[in-house]
């Protein structure tokens, strides 16, 4: 099924002397073609599943990027996983959970070749180093993983989302769903993107800003406008939004989002 028939390849090693040079040997498919030829073949399988028969369309399979560069269909390596050579952080060795043996790992994980999110920080390098700041979701730790809100093997939302804009984000974060009566229609427009960044920020609650209010100053910028009722001199300068504002992602009493 994956490698081709194989009766002309066992037929040249019983002849007695095979000679390893020959290209007679490559009468099977040992997957060292280019990486659509690869992924062709695994897909005249893998394409009964919503999750998997857009990969050709992906990010991924339009970079080159085949299936056996991140899933082993054999196991790679039968025995315990060695010990990191690598200093983690305090915060990450305290929420880390305990490591599968590799079999389990591997036979639990969609045989992927290493465990998530090494196998994807070693080609998204700068995503690794976000879940490095101090505030940041836990996938570092063993508590969330990748997959969790992106489907590698390809979507039509932005960044290949599960699902698309803040449907994503309120699958865990499920009180800030709604429906609300009066709704932020920032988050209906640009999602939770356009306050929080998702990896990982210096800044508390994932925010893009260090300071809250000069985030909200981004969108309500004209002080004459509707929706910046206050006047040039009636602005608070110190303090943040949120001290009035509290319940920023939506209200169902308020239209300014009071408490």
């Amino acid at each position: 099924m994956c490698h081709g028939p194989g009766k002309a390849h066992a037929d040249y090693y019983e002849s007695g002397t095979p000679d390893k040079r020959s290209t007679n040997e490559k009468r099977l498919y040992a997957f060292r073609g280019n990486p659509a030829e690869n992924s062709s073949r695994c897909m005249r399988c893998h394409i009964t599943s919503r999750d998997e028969r857009e990969f050709d369309r992906s990010i991924h399979g339009r970079h080159a990027v085949d299936c056996n560069q991140c899933h082993a269909a054999h196991l790679l390596d039968p025995g315990s996983r060695p010990l990191r050579n690598t200093v983690a952080a305090a915060q990450q060795t305290f929420f880390s959970v305990p490591l599968l043996p590799e079999e389990t790992r591997w036979l639990h994980n969609s045989l992927l070749r290493k465990p998530q999110p090494d196998l994807c920080a070693a080609c998204h390098g700068n995503v690794l180093a976000q879940f490095a700041l101090p505030t940041h979701h836990r996938v570092p730790e063993g508590a969330m993983k990748c997959t969790d809100c992106h489907n590698t093997h390809g979507t039509s939302n932005r960044a290949m989302l599960r699902q698309s804009g803040w449907e994503t984000c309120v699958q865990c974060h499920v009180e800030k769903r709604g429906p609300f009566v009066f709704e932020h229609s920032a988050v209906k427009v640009e999602g939770c993107i356009i306050c929080h960044t998702p990896h990982g920020s210096v800044n508390r609650m994932l925010l893009v800003r260090r300071e809250e209010r000069f985030l909200c100053l981004s969108c309500h910028v004209d002080p004459v406008a509707a929706n910046v009722p206050h006047g040039r001199l009636g602005f608070q300068t110190r303090g943040d939004c949120t001290r009035c504002h509290s319940v920023i992602h939506g209200s169902n009493f308020n239209v300014d989002f009071l408490n």
